[in-house]
């Protein structure tokens, strides 16, 4: 049974197996998605069922105009976001996020982050804002699509992909500051 056809009967019935049979389906996907942007178990185990619970209340307004799969992603990516937001309205973030790499410098390939260790790659993603985390998680880990991205964050495409240069720029600096004298 397709997502949409479980999301109608729910409405029409308001039969609770409906929406368990959503909830089988995307909890661990959900929870997968918030442990990686929280990054503690119980924050993680709190946002989905927060998450789940806006999904519930929501369900009747689901239009079907996205995926389902791309509409709790979308609830999951924002809810993480605003926690995230709430927990660290500190300088260090605004810091971070003001620092802004000179657009003269070259592309940085795929394949540079693709070739890190997995250590260097944990290390520079800790060095990296946690919005900049996401869009490199959301691009590379999920394999969300530009266009995706663009919906979710409310950018156009061009934004998404400008950001995107940007923070694989950062990436590689980090991670040749760090590493260089290693290789």
């Amino acid at each position: 049974m397709e997502d949409m056809d479980i999301v109608l009967a729910y409405r029409k019935h308001q039969h609770a197996t409906c929406f368990r049979l959503l909830y089988e389906r995307y909890a661990a996907k959900v929870y997968s998605k918030a442990m990686t942007m929280l990054h503690k178990e119980s924050e993680a185990e709190d946002a989905t069922q927060e998450i789940f619970t806006k999904i519930f209340l929501s369900l009747g307004k689901f239009e079907g105009q996205a995926k389902f799969s791309t509409w709790v992603y979308s609830i999951t990516y924002n809810l993480c976001i605003d926690k995230i937001r709430r927990s660290r309205r500190s300088r260090e973030l605004f810091a971070t996020e003001m620092e802004d790499p000179p657009d003269t410098i070259e592309e940085v390939p795929d394949e540079a982050l693709m070739s890190m260790q997995l250590s260097e790659l944990r290390y520079v993603l800790s060095q990296l804002t946690e919005s900049e985390r996401t869009l490199l998680l959301m691009k590379y880990k999920d394999g969300v699509k530009i266009k995706t991205i663009a919906s979710l964050l409310g950018k156009t495409e061009s934004a998404v992909k400008m950001q995107l240069k940007r923070v694989k720029e950062k990436s590689k600096r980090i991670h040749d500051r760090q590493f260089a004298s290693v290789t």
